[in-house]
């Protein structure tokens, strides 16, 4: 089968599109016949040689869709030719709270889904929500399922909460941005470009500020009478302030990332003083990631597709990820 394998870390012209061995489905495993996979910002960490750099070579990608190949012994509740969609959050466990010790993510150190073939466990494999197409369902589950935990799970969601998503335009964010106004929730949505503001708009956001030329704090704090009751963040060091004085009292600071940076100053006495609940979330579990189908299987969810590119042209998607381009999800097609 053709697939992209990084051999060392670096640029996108590390993405080398090879021939390698198809793999086969063993015991209580799928193999899986890509239709489409997508990218994450975990695969560029990947190529840049932040995460993995002792596994390599290997085959990135978490996200995809396409048909069941084979069946494995013991993963028998699909046929071969089902539609599906792949849950690339490995190894979560029994627990809500948080995941097993032998959790991981597919696509590093496991192969991943530049591929034509993946092969994974049969309990990872659900069925293609029948209204997305091949792409939609492949730019998915890695940023929905993390979206999904921080708006429902962790951040608690409620109708009539005020909740701000920062940096509105990476996968995640755009997917907690619907994700809230199912809820019910009024949503603000923050961005540096005024075409991805738009955008969100367009999504149902309320409101959406410019934070290069506007003071979204202000603005958060007048819109909604007093401070949010939940942020979405994935920035980390150069939103912390910000978003703690933003909140309400009792006010909820979810985080999945630390972009611009994992080491922060927040005044403590913001947090104690207020109330403040900080709390992380990574991935999700099979549980959540079956209630997020039902979502997208009802037409009340739909993904936003930035992009096609075949997966030939991988190291083209990457650079597009790596300016920043992208509204939503960035997607190749073997």
């Amino acid at each position: 089968m053709k697939a992209i394998r990084l051999h060392q870390p670096g640029g996108p012209e590390q993405l080398r599109y090879e021939e390698v061995p198809t793999p086969t489905a063993g015991p209580g495993e799928i193999l899986v016949q890509l239709k489409a996979a997508a990218l994450n910002h975990r695969d560029v960490w990947i190529r840049m040689g932040m995460q993995m750099a002792d596994r390599l070579p290997l085959i990135p990608g978490s996200d995809g869709a396409g048909l069941v190949a084979e069946t494995g012994p013991g993963a028998g509740h699909l046929k071969v030719g089902d539609a599906v969609a792949i849950n690339p959050s490995l190894n979560w466990g029994d627990r809500e709270d948080r995941p097993s010790p032998g959790f991981k993510i597919l696509g590093g150190p496991d192969p991943g889904t530049y591929a034509e073939f993946v092969v994974v466990p049969a309990e990872n494999v659900f069925p293609k929500p029948s209204p997305l197409s091949m792409e939609e369902a492949a730019a998915m589950p890695l940023a929905s399922l993390t979206a999904w935990r921080a708006v429902i799970t962790r951040g608690q969601v409620r109708p009539g909460d005020r909740v701000v998503i920062l940096g509105i335009g990476g996968g995640v964010a755009t997917f907690a941005l619907q994700i809230a106004r199912a809820a019910g929730a009024m949503v603000i949505a923050t961005s540096s470009a005024q075409a991805k503001l738009q955008r969100a708009r367009e999504l149902g956001a309320d409101v959406a500020i410019n934070y290069t030329s506007e003071d979204w704090e202000k603005i958060v704090l007048e819109r909604t009478g007093g401070g949010a009751d939940v942020i979405i963040d994935s920035a980390g060091k150069e939103t912390w302030g910000k978003a703690l004085r933003a909140l309400r009292p009792g006010g909820r600071l979810v985080t999945f990332g630390a972009t611009t940076g994992g080491a922060t100053e927040a005044d403590i006495r913001q947090v104690f003083w207020n109330q403040l609940s900080i709390l992380g979330t990574t991935m999700g579990s099979p549980r959540e990631f079956a209630a997020m189908l039902q979502l997208y299987e009802a037409g009340r969810l739909r993904p936003v597709v930035d992009s096609v590119f075949p997966l030939r042209d991988a190291p083209a998607a990457h650079r597009r990820m790596d300016a920043g381009q992208q509204f939503g999800k960035i997607v190749l097609v073997p």
